[in-house]
């Protein structure tokens, strides 16, 4: 991925949309009904931006949506890339670099996840304080790109200790439960054995999941602040493991939805 194509994508979307978003939002399986409540100005369809990614997963739209939510003009990217898709991490986090150079300050990532903390059920929401890379990859691998970011960009505040905040306030003002904890970002797309769940969870990992780390890595060499949300879609307790369809996953994330709309709809409206 180089600045022509990132350029280009920016070009495609600029022909079509001239407004600057503030905040950038990626929906995560099961959790693209948020985007029913951007007051919108203008949609693309991924196939029509240049070096886009096309999104492969059931629920997951496949466009980018331009608006304002909550009285913040916003981005949502409604449907993500995977690792498991046969796409580079490049690939996945170029909308991150699209983002960016549109003007978008703040990432919010969404993601449906496993949760293996024995004090988490299914269809709780996880605020992210951390991540553990298991990707096997890193999408700053390569030549850096030195308008763009850092060659060694700082990790020390992945997920930013402001947003985290404001969510925190907003969780406890709307009534709604949330827990802190650490998200594991794995290939897929198998779901994990009891012995991995295991291991996960000796090393500090609070709930596993297949995305949202390459996309925080990004934002975050970009100077983008970070919010991570987590709804947790199963319950990966290896002595008590149960089988786990998409079926399942979509089930809880559409329980779990309406409260993570109405916290995202509260952390934006405080965004300055």
């Amino acid at each position: 991925m180089n600045i022509t194509q990132i350029q280009q994508c920016v070009d495609d979307i600029r022909n079509h949309y001239k407004g600057e978003p503030k905040v950038g939002i990626i929906l995560g399986t099961g959790l693209g009904a948020l985007a029913a409540q951007v007051d919108v100005d203008f949609s693309m369809p991924y196939e029509d931006i240049s070096s886009f990614p096309v999104s492969t997963v059931e629920s997951h739209k496949g466009r980018l949506i331009f608006g304002s939510l909550a009285g913040v003009p916003v981005v949502v990217m409604q449907g993500r890339f995977h690792q498991y898709e046969g796409y580079t991490l490049q690939q996945i986090t170029l909308p991150v670099r699209v983002f960016k150079m549109l003007g978008v300050e703040t990432l919010i990532v969404s993601n449906a996840c496993g949760g293996m903390n024995p004090l988490y059920r299914r269809g709780d929401i996880m605020l992210i304080d951390d991540h553990i890379n298991l990707l096997g990859d890193n999408p700053l691998v390569g030549p850096n790109i030195d308008e763009l970011g850092p060659r060694f960009p700082d990790m020390s505040e992945p997920y930013s200790r402001h947003l985290l905040s404001l969510a925190e306030g907003a969780a406890l003002e709307l009534g709604i439960k949330v827990h802190r904890g650490v998200y594991v970002a794995v290939t897929g797309p198998n779901l994990e054995t009891r012995a991995e769940y295991r291991f996960l969870r000796s090393i500090g990992a609070d709930v596993v999941g297949m995305s949202t780390v390459p996309e925080c890595i990004v934002a975050r060499h970009m100077g983008m602040a970070v919010l991570g949300i987590s709804i947790i879609t199963d319950e990966c307790f290896p002595d008590s493991l149960q089988p786990v369809s998409l079926e399942h996953v979509l089930e809880a994330a559409a329980i779990a939805e309406p409260k993570m709309t109405n916290l995202v709809n509260h952390i934006v409206s405080k965004i300055v």
